[in-house]
């Protein structure tokens, strides 16, 4: 997406040449001619960059004064001043206030180039280090391969090279936010922001402001729609938005445009939407709990994003991943796991699911520091609760003895893989890897036993 540059100055002549000379090099380029117009422009949206004249013809309404309102609105964006006057005091004034760089007229348009290539790169230094402070450890490259299903891998790639808008659906822990990053990651808005909205945090009061923005005389608050331009929207648990808030949503996406609260002026934006649900959708929209139309918005690709119920064959992968995060950060020895250690985390239904997983292994390198090697009494309680039991009453012992001993074995047959059918959450590769049988071998003596996956 190419950068969006303001150039400032009271000739037209200057101005014609810059902004011709970076539409040249791939710039978006606006341009005004007096400080009240370059201020409109920049309260119209927020420019990438601005190139801003010192001299305006108005002593009223200066480059200085221009450069500390534009701060003043929009904090942070690099501003490169320019001036056929310019003295040491001057240059130093000026980035005393804010600017990030000084150009003195007559300039060879090489040196602007520089000088607009650095506050660029500067510009994207910054903005990379708020997004890697606001990054979840699923982030991090080296977990991609862990965290993400190989079989979603491919699905994801291909999303990503699309601009179609995508709803992700799948239990709350289940990496869908990490889903999201990694398709823009991958795409070509990746330059653009990745904004992510928390929908289940908002209000009907807070909506507007929070996707939309507002401003005053002297500030503006640029909201999640305009901040996400060119780049990726992010509505993370999108069904929690009430019917009020679902219908200004969709209004402004129809529109491609909106007004900040308290604003006047019109904004239009160019974003990817990637939307994200806990819950049965289609049976909401049935239910007039969420605005069909909406969800025909948002929803052009649906991606079901599975449990971690689901990936019980990756379960050692997954652990194997998040210890070696977890012993990084704690600085200590990576920790092995007892086979009976394996059944409890396997057995156990993780409501919470890869976020769960990942604090319990955390929680392991914190409140058994000294343990290297993790046996089932290491493991949190709420686990080991869950594993069923395989021990033998006496009744049950006698009554085996009374029988013949193909009776006797075909009955503990059935009781033992029914518990182990059961243990593994109806799982029949993992329970076949446990008890060493071939999955489809499984599967017969199942059927022939008569027992079910939801035993």
């Amino acid at each position: 997406m190419a950068v969006d540059i303001l150039v400032v100055d009271d000739e037209h002549d200057i101005c014609q040449l810059i902004g011709e000379t970076l539409e040249d090099e791939g710039y978006r380029v606006r341009t005004a001619h007096d400080g009240p117009s370059a201020i409109e422009e920049a309260r119209r949206r927020c420019p990438d960059l601005v190139v801003l004249d010192i001299w305006l013809g108005d002593s009223r309404f200066d480059g200085i004064r221009v450069l500390e309102m534009i701060l003043q609105l929009h904090p942070g964006v690099p501003v490169i001043m320019m001036s056929g006057h310019g003295t040491i005091e001057t240059a130093v004034e000026t980035i005393r206030k804010g600017a990030y760089d000084f150009v003195e007229k007559p300039f060879k348009m090489d040196r602007l180039l520089v000088a607009i290539k650095r506050a660029q790169e500067a510009s994207s230094l910054r903005q990379e280090n708020e997004e890697l402070r606001n990054r979840s450890d699923f982030d991090q490259e080296d977990f991609r391969e862990s965290v993400i299903p190989g079989t979603l891998q491919t699905t994801i790639k291909r999303l990503a090279s699309s601009q179609g808008r995508l709803m992700l659906s799948g239990e709350a822990g289940s990496g869908k936010n990490y889903i999201a990053r990694m398709i823009h990651g991958l795409s070509n808005r990746s330059r653009g922001r990745f904004v992510r909205v928390n929908c289940s945090l908002i209000t009907e009061s807070t909506f507007e402001k929070e996707i939309f923005g507002a401003e005053s005389e002297d500030s503006i608050t640029v909201g999640a729609l305009e901040n996400a331009h060119n780049g990726t929207l992010f509505l993370d648990q999108v069904d929690c938005l009430d019917k009020h808030c679902q219908k200004i949503l969709l209004k402004a996406l129809q529109e491609k445009s909106f007004k900040r609260v308290a604003g006047k002026s019109s904004i239009t934006f160019d974003v990817r939407l990637i939307s994200s649900v806990t819950s049965h959708i289609e049976e909401s929209a049935k239910a007039d709990l969420f605005l069909k139309d909406l969800l025909f918005h948002l929803c052009v690709t649906l991606l079901k994003v599975p449990s971690l119920k689901e990936r019980l064959d990756e379960m050692a992968m997954l652990v194997e991943a998040f210890s070696r995060l977890s012993a990084k950060n704690h600085s200590s020895p990576l920790k092995t796991f007892s086979k009976d250690s394996w059944i409890a985390l396997k057995a156990y239904s993780w409501p919470g699911n890869l976020k769960q997983l990942k604090n319990v292994i955390d929680w392991l390198y914190v409140m058994k520091k000294t343990e290297t090697h993790i046996t089932p009494e290491h493991l949190p309680v709420e686990i080991t609760n869950e594993m069923p039991s395989l021990s033998i009453n006496t009744d049950q012992m006698t009554h085996l003895i009374s029988l013949p001993l193909k009776e006797a074995r075909t009955e503990f047959e059935r009781d033992y893989l029914k518990a182990q059918v059961t243990r593994f959450s109806g799982n029949i590769s993992s329970t076949a890897n446990f008890v060493g049988m071939e999955r489809s071998a499984l599967h017969r003596k199942l059927k022939s036993l008569k027992i079910s996956r939801a035993s």
